[in-house]
């Protein structure tokens, strides 16, 4: 999988590709039936596929005091992107320039010209352009006049509701990680290095493996039943603790799991810690001892829970 970027040439062997379109954070069921799409014409024509994205996403840059809100990082993204079936991601690296450019140069001078695209797969409600100047139907017109065969693929829906990245922030927002993963088709995760912390839970018994959140979205503070992926692939249930842990001064905003069947020292390595059930809510306690006697419990659900 080879990570290009819109402000660089595009490789020879990569003009008149198909080019699934859009932001794809979260690369959701609805992301995955644009994906899919662009990969069957892909097979089919016997043309490369090629999957963009936006980074930072659009919203930062308009927005840029929004809270945190991603689902994805790009190495996450690149990932599922492969899997998919793709040839190479495309990052538009969106800034004051981009979002100056009109839906027309888009098209033209964009995607026809400098990436050669044969072909878009899109969704249905996707726009572009200066102040949102540009949609589907634009993207049909202009790219017919300059050899660029524009698709949409209509919503995927669940439960009769379009899926969306926003359905899965609201869900893990609201400690609800089973339907985000119903709507994802795999369980949200997040992606980091572990970092140092206080050793507190190694004092506690359970050492932890402590991630920044960074500009992830903030699912809803709490303790979880974790799946932890490691750098050299092999895979560890466990127990994590997302958020602020209210019983210790000053309050500190951190991902920290313990990994049940493994021991050893994760410092520096880059891990991915899938949330699939939420256990309770974070609580502040009376003394390290309640402390830990709920912390016992939670493993022991946690346990219960992947058995």
């Amino acid at each position: 999988m080879r990570r290009l970027y819109h402000d660089q040439p595009m490789p020879e062997d990569l003009r008149g590709a198909i080019i699934a379109l859009g932001n794809f954070d979260g690369f959701h069921l609805g992301h995955q039936a644009v994906v899919g799409r662009a990969v069957q014409r892909g097979a089919h024509e016997r043309r490369p596929v090629i999957i963009a994205t936006f980074d930072p996403h659009p919203v930062r840059h308009f927005k840029p005091d929004t809270p945190p809100f991603r689902l994805t990082t790009l190495d996450q993204r690149e990932r599922m992107f492969a899997h998919a079936g793709a040839d190479a991601m495309l990052v538009f690296r969106f800034g004051a320039e981009l979002a100056g450019t009109t839906a027309e140069d888009f098209v033209s001078e964009l995607l026809a010209k400098h990436l050669g695209a044969a072909g878009v797969v899109t969704g249905e409600d996707f726009t572009f352009g200066r102040g949102r100047g540009g949609n589907v139907e634009v993207l049909r017109e202009v790219g017919a006049k300059h050899g660029v065969e524009a698709e949409t693929v209509p919503p995927v829906l669940l439960d009769g509701v379009r899926i969306s990245s926003g359905r899965v922030r609201e869900a893990l927002q609201a400690g609800d990680p089973g339907t985000a993963t119903r709507l994802l088709s795999r369980p949200f995760a997040v992606q980091g290095e572990v970092i140092h912390g206080d050793k507190r839970g190694r004092a506690l018994g359970w050492p932890t493996a402590n991630l920044e959140l960074g500009n992830y979205l903030r699912p809803a503070y709490g303790i979880y039943a974790v799946r932890v992926h490691l750098d050299d692939d092999s895979e560890h249930v466990g127990v994590a603790s997302l958020g602020v842990r209210p019983t210790f001064d000053p309050p500190k905003e951190l991902l920290e799991a313990v990994l049940f069947d493994f021991d050893g020292d994760l410092y520096g390595r880059t891990i991915e810690v899938a949330l699939h059930h939420y256990l309770r809510p974070e609580m502040k306690f009376d003394g390290v001892e309640a402390l830990k006697a709920q912390m016992d419990a939670d493993a022991i659900k946690a346990s219960e829970f992947f058995a």
